[in-house]
C-alpha cells in the first residue's frame, strides 16, 4: 500500500523533563522532529481536509504528550510520543520521532534520542 510522509521539523516546546535536581525544578526547551508515514487509502480531495490525516491533530498529540507531566528520561518521552501516535491514528504505518534537548550541553547544538516503530 502506498504511503505519504508527514514531517515536523524542530517543533519547539517547553517540557518538564530530566532526572537531575535542577531539571526537576523548571521546564526546559525541547525540539521534536517527526516523520510519520501514513497509508494512502483514498485520493486527496483538495476541498476536504478529511481526505488526508490532518497534521494539526498529530501536532496536538505530540505537544500533549510532551507537556502532560514530568518525565525523567528523554528515552521514555520519545517512546511515549511514538506509542500515542500509533495508538490514536490508525492510518499511520510508521513513525520516526527524535526529541532533543538543545540546552543540555554548551559544546553541542543538542543531544537527543530517536525511535522508529512501524506496524
Amino acid at each position: 500500500m502506498p504511503t505519504r510522509r508527514i514531517i515536523f521539523s524542530r517543533l519547539a516546546l517547553d517540557a518538564r523533563i530530566g532526572i537531575l535536581e535542577h531539571e526537576r525544578r523548571a521546564t526546559q526547551p525541547l525540539h521534536v522532529d517527526a516523520e510519520i508515514d501514513v497509508d494512502i487509502t483514498r485520493d486527496v480531495d483538495d476541498h476536504d481536509i478529511h481526505s488526508v490525516l490532518d497534521y494539526r491533530a498529530l501536532r496536538e498529540a505530540i505537544v500533549a504528550v510532551c507537556t502532560h507531566s514530568h518525565v525523567n528520561l528523554i528515552e521514555t518521552l520519545t517512546e511515549q510520543v511514538a506509542e500515542r501516535l500509533m495508538k490514536d491514528f490508525k492510518d499511520i504505518r510508521a513513525v520516526r520521532i527524535r526529541i532533543s534537548k538543545p540546552m543540555a550541553f554548551s559544546d553541542c547544538a543538542a543531544v537527543g534520542v530517536e525511535i522508529y516503530t512501524s506496524r
